[in-house]
């Protein structure tokens, strides 16, 4: 019977890394296939793709081999989710309408197993970064969304792959965790937990496997990683979480 819940976010397809996207899109179905035998539920937690977005009748070609399996896992009765990151909050409702998956734009509260579980990619939370926060007011306004459609689509996702490009530029290599009070998810952890109970906070958007244990001595901050080079991921089995890697020869995960 599935029992185990997973959470993976930043595959970044569509951009190459330590393999080429289509490479490294041929994995990630691997994965899909080695866990959809135990999965009661999936949770996608941001920039799935590197750039994104959806006309009234066309969408970025590719990803046939990723689609084509989260279909067959939704057709088979596997709950996913899909949270839009910074790099693909331009997500309507292709998946919805195809795949049966349901799209999260903001963080989301869950129980698994007594357990509270709270989700989301981790762009945009936390203090400072006020320049990011309204670049991504704007890029979420319907009005810019409404005009950008305007664009033929050759155009418009060529723009998105450069807007996407520029954004990488701009978070960059974001070095190892800490100190802790450095750490802007730790910030806004800490702050959201003196009213809410919160077991695991689960985000992506960091780009390092994070495992750390908040003041409350209780609470956990995850960070899921990326896939670009980890190729890491969580998951939970009823009992216990765990950050795990794939076909991988990263090891390392911080905080702990």
């Amino acid at each position: 019977m599935p029992d185990k819940v997973y959470f993976v976010s930043d595959f970044h397809l569509g951009v190459d890394a330590l393999t080429n996207s289509s490479v490294r899109e041929k994995k990630i179905v691997r994965w899909l296939d080695a866990i959809a035998a135990d999965a009661r539920e999936v949770f996608l937690v941001g920039d799935v793709f590197d750039h994104w977005f959806e006309y009234g009748y066309a969408v970025p070609k590719g990803y046939t081999r990723l689609l084509g399996k989260l279909a067959e896992m939704t057709d088979n009765g596997i709950p996913i989710h899909f949270f839009t990151g910074n790099h693909d909050m331009w997500m309507f409702r292709y998946f919805t309408d195809e795949l049966g998956i349901p799209i999260h734009r903001h963080p989301v509260s869950r129980q698994f197993d007594g357990k509270t579980f709270f989700i989301g990619h981790g762009d945009g939370l936390g203090p400072g970064d006020h320049g990011y926060k309204f670049i991504k007011s704007v890029f979420a306004n319907k009005i810019c969304q409404s005009a950008f459609r305007w664009l033929h689509p050759d155009i418009g996702l060529w723009l998105m792959k450069f807007f996407s490009a520029k954004s990488r530029q701009y978070t960059g290599d974001e070095g190892a965790f800490g100190p802790p009070e450095a750490e802007w998810l730790v910030g806004f952890c800490e702050e959201h937990i003196v009213n809410n109970q919160v077991d695991f906070y689960i985000f992506g958007h960091r780009h390092l496997p994070i495992d750390y244990t908040l003041s409350n001595g209780q609470s956990r901050y995850i960070n899921l990683g990326e896939w670009m080079y980890a190729c890491s991921y969580g998951v939970w089995d009823g009992h216990e979480f765990r950050l795990e890697f794939y076909e991988s020869q990263f090891d390392r995960i911080y905080g702990t």
